[in-house]
């Protein structure tokens, strides 16, 4: 079994969590750099980072995002451009903590925006991309999805689940998500231009009964730049409805194509 290990990263005036997984051989290529989703933390990816780090005999590392989890509160609301610059801030913070000076991006959901991102901001250190059911542009079906979980967040015993993982900021974490994507002004946003900017190969993962995205997204991340691979029968989170699939699809993508 992977060797997990966890570390607190400071950066101005705050505090991140983070946690890597280390496999018996000590963890061989470019660690696997995990972005998780609006909703999510270190704790919601579950017993998948271990899994992945065994089945690519790489490290994985993943961290809470400010906000999030056990990190620090974020003060004031998210910034419209928060996809872009949360790699930019955080890459080499974890590349300090840890170590590395290259890596493999992988994000789920808003995190895949953040993946591809991050390794269009840094193109010399970033070996692969990896998107799970991400989002690259601002479609109707994410935003219904948001709609059915906003009238969720009215009942308490929906808030006081998320407040399991995110404590008392767990208000702010709902807000931060949906009052930012059914905000008009972020009903442009894309990942085009960060799409044009990568120089790795790209696997976009998603499943044919995503809630939250069409098969769409994929296919506009991988277009030119790599590979897309639908998951039969899985919605939005495949690591945990799936999580031996995705690690072996993730695992293949690697060996066959990333130092």
């Amino acid at each position: 079994m992977p060797l997990e290990e966890t570390r607190w990263i400071e950066t101005e005036g705050a505090r991140l969590f983070s946690a890597a997984w280390t496999p018996p051989t000590g963890g061989e290529g470019a660690p696997i750099v995990l972005f998780h989703d609006s909703l999510g933390c270190v704790a919601l990816w579950r017993s998948f980072p271990a899994r992945l780090a065994a089945a690519t005999g790489r490290r994985v590392i993943a961290y809470d995002r400010l906000g999030f989890g056990r990190s620090d509160p974020r003060p004031g609301r998210l910034e419209f451009d928060f996809i872009a610059q949360e790699g930019r801030t955080v890459l080499p913070l974890l590349a300090s903590t840890y170590g590395f000076d290259e890596f493999v991006a992988c994000g789920h959901s808003v995190g895949g925006g953040m993946a591809v991102e991050t390794s269009g901001a840094f193109p010399d250190m970033c070996r692969a991309t990896v998107t799970i059911a991400a989002q690259a542009f601002v479609e109707p079906r994410t935003l219904d999805g948001i709609r059915v979980v906003q009238r969720e967040f009215a009942d308490p015993a929906n808030m006081e689940r998320l407040a399991k993982y995110h404590g008392g900021k767990a208000p702010w974490v709902a807000d931060a998500w949906i009052g930012t994507w059914l905000s008009p002004a972020f009903a442009h946003w894309t990942l085009d231009e960060a799409l044009g900017r990568l120089r790795c190969p790209v696997l976009a993962i998603h499943g044919d009964q995503d809630e939250y995205g069409s098969r769409a997204h994929a296919h506009r991340i991988a277009d030119g730049r790599g590979t897309v691979r639908i998951l039969a029968g899985t919605g939005h989170v495949p690591h945990r409805e799936c999580e031996e699939l995705l690690s072996a699809v993730i695992a293949r993508f690697l060996q066959d194509g990333c130092p």
